[in-house]
């Protein structure tokens, strides 16, 4: 087990430089082939990872749990409901004690100060499965996406459609980091968030109007209108995205070559038509299987190095 006093955190795609995340997609590629080729690897072998949830999951629980058994290791899934940390022990506690014990913890929790806190004291990298800023591993699964389909993002358009949230501020994050142009639309009232937006100013653009932020994007993307956590916000945001589905008309304002990524789940007939997600501008099941690839090469990364 690693006892590196400085362990490499990942919390946010600005974590690690622009060459490490390219290196870390076409790692993450690599290992997509290995793994359908029926070839083994396994530079994980007597490694365990700790999956702290404290918001549910489906994708973030499978791809890791997942990737680390094909890696060789072993995951551990901690909810709030198992562990002291959710009976009220001090995050800084937990940390402590957890990363003498195992070699990588994840954590997908509400407050990113609870991810910034534990890995300030945590021995071994911790990994941002989710917060309600951020949500960086799934951006390294869409940026593997567009690459095995169209190649370098660098210098093309991005249209985010709907709220300015987690995912959103994570693709301002990632304009920075990999050089694409993004055009956010959303409504008056749910635009991301300024210490976030303000320093990708060169690359992002705030719109209102869906379809002038499409206009010749060669990728869309959108997320649910609420949250978790939001849901009793749901009726009144369902008023104020009303004109922010990512429908045909959307999509045709696109570049003919666009693709549409989610998430996931949707909410077909809310965020987005059945036409476009299970359309042929679609790869939402590439992005979401490539969740797994991509964390495997984080997770390779951060506990053996490359």
């Amino acid at each position: 087990m690693d006892n590196d006093p400085t362990p490499r955190h990942f919390l946010s795609l600005l974590d690690l430089s622009t060459e490490e995340l390219t290196r870390l997609l076409h790692r993450a590629v690599e290992l997509k082939r290995t793994l359908h080729a029926g070839e083994r690897h396994e530079p994980l072998n007597g490694r365990t990872l700790a999956m702290v949830f404290e918001k549910s999951s489906t994708r973030t629980r499978v791809s890791f749990e997942t990737g680390m058994t094909q890696l060789g290791g072993h995951a551990l899934f901690l909810s709030s409901r198992d562990t002291q940390l959710g009976r009220g022990e001090p995050i800084e506690d937990s940390a402590r004690v957890l990363s003498r014990m195992v070699d990588c913890v994840m954590i997908r929790t509400f407050a990113h100060d609870t991810v910034e806190r534990f890995a300030a004291h945590s021995r071994v990298p911790v990994i941002n499965g989710l917060t309600d800023l951020l949500h960086p591993c799934q951006l390294l699964a869409d940026m593997q996406t567009y690459l095995e389909h169209r190649g370098d993002i660098a210098g093309r358009t991005v249209a985010w459609i709907g709220d300015g949230n987690n995912m959103c501020h994570s693709y301002i994050n990632a304009a920075r980091r990999f050089g694409f142009r993004l055009h956010i639309a959303c409504p008056e009232g749910y635009d991301p968030d300024p210490a976030i937006l303000e320093p990708a100013a060169d690359h992002c653009r705030i719109l209102r109007d869906p379809r002038e932020a499409a206009a010749g994007a060669d990728l869309v993307v959108t997320d649910v209108w609420a949250s978790m956590g939001q849901e009793e916000e749901q009726q009144k945001r369902e008023h104020a995205f009303a004109g922010y589905q990512v429908d045909d008309t959307v999509m045709a304002a696109a570049d003919g070559d666009a693709l549409f990524m989610h998430c996931l789940p949707a909410h077909r007939g809310e965020e987005v038509s059945a036409s476009v997600i299970d359309g042929p501008h679609s790869v939402v099941w590439d992005e979401a299987e490539n969740r797994l690839h991509a964390q495997k090469a984080l997770l390779e990364m951060l506990i053996v190095g490359w």
